[in-house]
């Protein structure tokens, strides 16, 4: 299977679109489908209900209002002939000022605010403009019509929450190849087509992005797509034009309030997966936030003992290696035995919701239950062994409920100590910072404190904030800081006995570290490795 970035025909159904001479601009553009069928701007603009301007220099006005549309972006750099290019406001500076750059590449018309339409490079430009008073709203849209709604030709699964959200794509991911369906992935760690990983992954692609992908992926022959839909995705109209066969809710906690005013404002942007966009909805009622969106067509899951949901568990038993098995209740009376590879009952709350996914989506419980065995989730709960007498686990959690619930999943395998390295990420929401620290704190015999991605932030700063809030804890338990990641994870392999768990949480499956606006090389899974495997040379000499 190839992806085509660039091989998106301009102006047939039959031709090829031109590549782009830069190879740069190529190797770093999200995919394109190949072939598409030009979409008319009057259609375009009757239906994102925008104003037409046609250039005051040409008489052919029909003619320009007639430009045939072949693709969709909001980056000047990507902008491929026959583009409508989106210049869209923004905190600091208005896509309108790189509109120069994307009529140069090609772009056939802008999608703008009155604000862009009388910024000199678009007012000046002999192009069609569409002006919209909140372009970013309508994006997703005018790009799904552009690209031939794919969502409408795929089964589009989306989930979004707080946590658990790529746990579960990857659970449902595997139900339906357990299934037989081929499938695409869209989420935090990777972006897969068809079992083929994307040189580049889009964790929350843009609005014109995430559709073309979409499109790749129906014209490679993908049925089903697993997504994860944060909040910024919902509020930010990314997903805009994207109707889901199945939208999904695992929890909600603290996180984001950098973006988001507030708890409830937060909530209000996971809810809008809820506003009709999603043909089957299903919900973890486990908390007063899941109970909100709950109304008479809604599938419930809930993992609590006597819980009246549509789907429940029961008889769930956990082994040393951390595996569990559990018995599923669906609709209908149906159940089934079903083992898990990974720890922690929220992960149970994980499968379950995934086992109702997949039902939703027409799975049968043979496969479902075959794809819960079966899953392989990169940095979350990911056992790294290499024959030392103690277990040393990789995972994601980076907000405090987060990492609250991946240590209790650890203290229940072992009656060993348990040595966490934990740091919190740069520009980012400040108030979770001592949260997560005390909440590490209160459940590591040894916490060190150290730097995740400090991003523009002052590491030291961040790693103060936190050392306040697992100081406040006053459980006893050691703590210690060492602002040096890979220092940090070699004393946590220091410091472990035999029987012994070491965490290293915050950054899971990442393969680089932001410090000062420079992404360096870094992997807690390599790193991690390397540790363990110098301890056991040294043991051996």
């Amino acid at each position: 299977m190839s992806v085509n970035n660039h091989g998106n025909n301009h102006g047939s159904t039959t031709a090829p679109r031109p590549v782009p001479e830069n190879p740069v601009k190529a190797a770093i553009a999200p995919p394109r489908p190949a072939r598409i069928e030009p979409v008319g701007l009057t259609t375009l603009a009757a239906r994102a209900d925008a104003r037409l301007i046609l250039p005051a220099e040409t008489g052919e006005a029909a003619e320009s209002a007639e430009v045939a549309v072949t693709g969709a972006t909001l980056r000047a750099q990507h902008v491929l002939p026959g583009d409508l290019f989106a210049a869209l406001p923004g905190a600091r500076v208005h896509g309108a000022d790189f509109a120069a750059e994307a009529l140069a590449a090609g772009a056939a018309a802008v999608l703008t605010d009155a604000e862009g339409a009388e910024r000199p490079a678009v007012r000046d430009a002999a192009v069609p403009v569409l002006v919209h008073p909140d372009p970013r709203a309508v994006l997703g849209s005018v790009a799904a019509w552009i690209y031939g709604e794919p969502s409408l030709r795929l089964a589009v699964l989306g989930v979004t929450g707080t946590s658990g959200k790529t746990t579960t794509s990857y659970l449902v991911e595997s139900g339906l190849r357990a299934a037989g369906h081929t499938t695409g992935l869209i989420g935090t760690v990777e972006t897969r087509i068809a079992g083929e990983r994307l040189a580049s992954a889009f964790t929350t692609p843009e609005a014109p992005d995430l559709q073309a992908l979409l499109a790749v992926m129906a014209e490679q022959g993908v049925t089903h797509v697993p997504m994860e839909v944060s909040s910024h995705a919902l509020a930010l109209g990314r997903v805009n034009g994207t109707r889901f066969a199945v939208g999904a809710f695992t929890n909600l906690s603290q996180d984001h309030l950098d973006f988001h005013r507030d708890m409830e404002e937060y909530f209000a942007a996971k809810s809008l997966l809820f506003d009709g966009r999603s043909t089957t909805e299903v919900v973890v009622v486990d908390s007063a936030w899941g109970q909100a969106l709950v109304t008479p067509h809604t599938i419930t899951v809930s993992t609590e003992p006597g819980a009246e949901a549509t789907w429940t568990v029961s008889e769930l038993s956990s082994a040393p290696t951390g595996e569990q098995a559990f018995t599923l209740h669906g609709p209908r009376g149906r159940s089934a035995r079903a083992t898990l590879p990974l720890p922690g009952t929220f992960n149970v709350a994980n499968a379950l919701l995934a086992a109702a996914m997949l039902d939703a989506a027409g799975v049968g419980m043979d496969d479902i239950v075959a794809g819960l065995a079966a899953v392989e989730v990169p940095g979350r709960m990911e056992r790294v062994y290499l024959g030392q007498d103690f277990a040393a686990v990789v995972d994601y959690a980076h907000k405090p409920a987060a990492v609250a619930e991946a240590l209790d999943a650890l203290r229940a395998r072992t009656e060993g100590r348990i040595i966490t390295v934990l740091g919190c990420g740069g520009d980012r929401d400040s108030g979770k910072r001592p949260l997560m620290g005390e909440a590490a704190a209160r459940r590591s015999d040894v916490l060190i404190v150290t730097d995740d991605n400090p991003r523009s932030e002052d590491p030291a700063a961040i790693r103060a904030a936190m050392l306040a809030g697992a100081r406040s804890a006053g459980t006893g338990g050691r703590v210690l800081e060492i602002g040096d990641r890979r220092a940090a994870i070699v004393r946590a392999v220091g410091f472990a006995g035999p029987g012994d768990v070491v965490l290293i949480a915050g950054k899971g499956h990442e393969t680089g570290q932001e410090v000062a606006g420079v992404v360096h090389p870094f992997s807690d899974r390599d790193e991690l490795a390397a540790a363990i495997r110098r301890r056991l040379e040294g043991q051996q000499e």
